[in-house]
């Protein structure tokens, strides 16, 4: 018998064989129990995303970067749920990037300021370093830092931009080029014939083609459309010239500033987002043995934000989504290839809610709760509110405002208020500068609930997603200058 004693405890003595066996099993029954609940909740954490690749596997072959400028979360479920209700299809950035792959989040800072503006972050997210805002690639002591196109280009790879803004906006040029101010239009097209990158595509003809030419803005005289076509290159200035361009460099300027809203866009002269994504593609992984990298960019939700302008913003997530799928579908085929989803900002702290149907009182019974109703009610609004601001003109009429709300917001009313403000052409707040848009969407936000916070950008994280190898690299919290040496890190190997 083991004896006890008057506390407790057992009486066999501390060298006793068989205690050291009982205790010695009950250490292993316990170790046993830990490496369980261990193994168990790794397990649990790793079941949300399904590992996409591994340290040691081998690097992309090919990169493309889908880059919707201005979008973060809330404009990423947006897309998704009105593309659920109105179109009846998934949303491949949320359904299959975001859940498949690997996800992060990206603070976004520049170097002298809280809110950033699309040059510094694009900047940072090209090369790794904070820069100022409005600077290209240029860090604040005045320095041109490698760019991701550069470091792409002399290791061989072929490289793409991409974009519905124009070619020398400020994403595309911090991802390829440099200048102290992304305002120096001119120098950076320049940049660009220098560059040769084998895809340019977007807007901007103005500052391709010599001022006395139909849209052209250069002071020096220069036809650079005419250089890149003695260059090799295939040039479309139109939907049907850009399907019949089966060459490896292609040069596609499809209007002379920023391409079009979705509401507004003329489907013989300009091409969709997935329809400049699919002839980027194939003329990029033509003869490319070292792989290619391609920026992707719709730059219209962007401008969605900052108009306010919630109709538009939702056909732009649509077609940028389009084109996500024409990636996914590449990499299907060709597994070597690594696709990113993200943003480089917020723009216009968008922000759905519920709100009050009017002013005559605080009750919850006054209350609405924006639903589908009123997502088909931005459905069926058919002019993008940029579009509303060349209509009325520098002077506008109550008669022409009157006109315009009737015939392409139907169902919509525009309030005494804000009718005073658009005609008197001033704002309601200091953060709202454009008008009429900020206006406007105001009104519809009055009767759906899709709020707007700002006219200008807000500190919010980019989110980004990412599948295929060398995806792990993007997960978790991050600053915007990781993202641009994650890259650099895939690219160079080191």
């Amino acid at each position: 018998m083991i004896g006890v004693s008057a506390n407790g405890s057992s009486s066999r003595s501390k060298g006793d064989p068989v205690q050291i066996q009982s205790n010695t099993k009950l250490r292993r029954f316990i170790l046993n129990c830990l490496v369980g609940i261990a193994t168990l909740v790794l397990a649990l954490a790793g079941c949300s995303v399904t590992p996409v690749s591994t340290s040691g596997a081998q690097p992309p072959k090919n990169i493309i970067i889908m880059f919707a400028d201005g979008a973060a979360s809330t404009q990423w479920d947006f897309g998704r749920y009105s593309s659920k209700v109105l179109r009846r299809q998934p949303f491949a950035v949320t359904d299959i990037v975001f859940r498949e792959g690997v996800l992060g989040l990206l603070s976004t800072e520049p170097n002298n300021a809280y809110v950033v503006d699309s040059a510094a972050s694009a900047s940072a997210m090209s090369t790794g370093y904070k820069v100022n805002t409005f600077a290209v690639a240029a860090t604040p002591d005045g320095k041109s830092v490698p760019t991701l196109m550069e470091i792409a280009k002399a290791k061989g790879k072929r490289i793409g931009l991409v974009t519905t803004a124009n070619v020398y906006d400020a994403t595309p040029a911090a991802f390829s080029i440099h200048a102290k101010t992304r305002d120096d239009s001119q120098l950076l097209v320049d940049q660009y014939l220098a560059l040769e990158p084998d895809v340019l595509m977007g807007g901007g003809a103005d500052y391709f083609l010599p001022h006395g030419t139909t849209g052209g803005k250069r002071k020096d005289g220069k036809d650079i459309v005419a250089a890149f076509r003695a260059k090799g290159y295939q040039v479309a200035r139109n939907t049907p010239e850009l399907k019949a361009a089966t060459g490896e460099k292609v040069l596609g300027l499809f209007a002379e500033e920023d391409m079009d809203f979705e509401l507004d866009r003329d489907p013989a002269r300009e091409p969709t987002t997935a329809e400049m994504a699919a002839a980027a593609l194939r003329a990029l992984s033509r003869d490319s043995p070292n792989g290619f990298v391609l920026l992707m960019e719709n730059e219209n939700v962007d401008t969605a934000g900052h108009a306010n302008d919630a109709a538009s913003l939702m056909r732009a997530l649509w077609a940028f989504d389009d084109a996500v799928k024409v990636a996914l579908d590449f990499q299907r085929r060709n597994p070597d290839t690594l696709v990113i989803v993200t943003g480089d900002h917020e723009t216009g702290g968008f922000s759905p809610t519920y709100a009050l149907k009017d002013l005559s009182t605080l009750s919850s019974k006054n209350r609405f709760y924006s639903g589908d109703d009123h997502l088909r009610m931005i459905e069926r609004i058919t002019m993008s509110l940029n579009r509303v601001k060349e209509k009325l003109g520098r002077k506008p009429s109550g008669e022409v405002l009157d006109k315009l709300v009737d015939e392409h917001f139907p169902g919509f009313r525009l309030d005494p208020d804000l009718r005073e403000l658009i005609l008197n052409q001033k704002t309601r707040e200091r953060n709202f500068t454009y008008l009429p848009q900020n206006l406007l969407g105001r009104m519809v936000a009055r009767q759906t609930g899709y709020y707007w916070g700002t006219s200008g950008h807000t500190p919010e994280p980019a989110v980004v997603g990412a599948i295929g190898p060398g995806a792990e690299l993007f997960r978790g919290y991050q600053d915007n200058t990781d993202f641009g040496k994650h890259l650099h890190r895939l690219i160079t190997g080191k």
